[in-house]
């Protein structure tokens, strides 16, 4: 019977140096910009985190800062990437709480507690919604973010306004624009208080019993 066992001879030798790592997985499109925004979005929530530069955004990331601006113009544009998110995020709920809770108060409270929680479960975003991580940034973004508390308030003075309606209020016009004023003051309030407190106070924090005295 014929030795078919394979010899030493017959075994291929490979040269060393020629076996290759495997190759890094290269993200699809639009991966490594939601990539970015993440990663932004994480080194914001460092307590004390200062000006975030796009050569410590591209450390992280072990890319070069070429790569971030293949994404994205500008640093400004990855901030307002963020600011798309808080965004459609909050408008979203606030939108399906106008059109599904028929009570204008209970709107009011669950708009309120929207914005608070998306807050408390993103605590980089909330640097953004104050303005702290916005300071030497492009303007717009500031305008941007203001304009997003107007809109706010603008839909609890609608809500308020239809409850004071439903409850014979003398001025419901009048107490609808003081009380959505006052409430808007006390949400960012909790998100100034959560950012600048290193994200230890949290912005839910006795939530049930502030609304309660605000809204009733």
């Amino acid at each position: 019977m014929t030795d078919t066992s394979p010899r030493p001879e017959d075994s291929v030798a490979v040269p060393a140096g020629t076996v290759e790592a495997p190759a890094r997985k290269r993200p699809k499109p639009g991966e490594r910009r939601v990539q970015i925004l993440q990663t932004l979005a994480a080194m914001l929530e460092q307590p004390g985190a200062e000006r975030i530069t796009t050569a410590a955004l591209a450390g992280r990331l072990e890319v070069s800062e070429a790569a971030l601006y293949r994404h994205f113009a500008s640093k400004a544009q990855m901030f307002e990437g963020l600011i798309e998110f808080i965004e459609q995020s909050v408008f979203t709920l606030v939108n399906q709480i106008a059109e599904r809770e028929p009570s204008g108060a209970m709107q009011a409270r669950q708009i309120l507690t929207v914005v608070l929680q998306f807050s408390e479960k993103n605590p980089g975003m909330t640097r953004v919604m104050v303005g702290d991580a916005l300071v030497f940034e492009n303007e717009r973004l500031v305008t941007r973010m203001n304009q997003f508390f107007d809109r706010i308030e603008s839909q609890l003075r609608q809500s308020l306004r239809s409850a004071a309606e439903t409850t014979g209020s003398a001025s419901p016009t009048v107490d609808a624009n003081a009380q959505a004023s006052v409430l808007t003051g006390f949400v960012v309030g909790r998100l100034q208080r959560y950012a600048r407190s290193g994200f230890k106070r949290n912005p839910v924090e006795h939530l049930d019993a502030a609304l309660n005295l605000l809204v009733g």
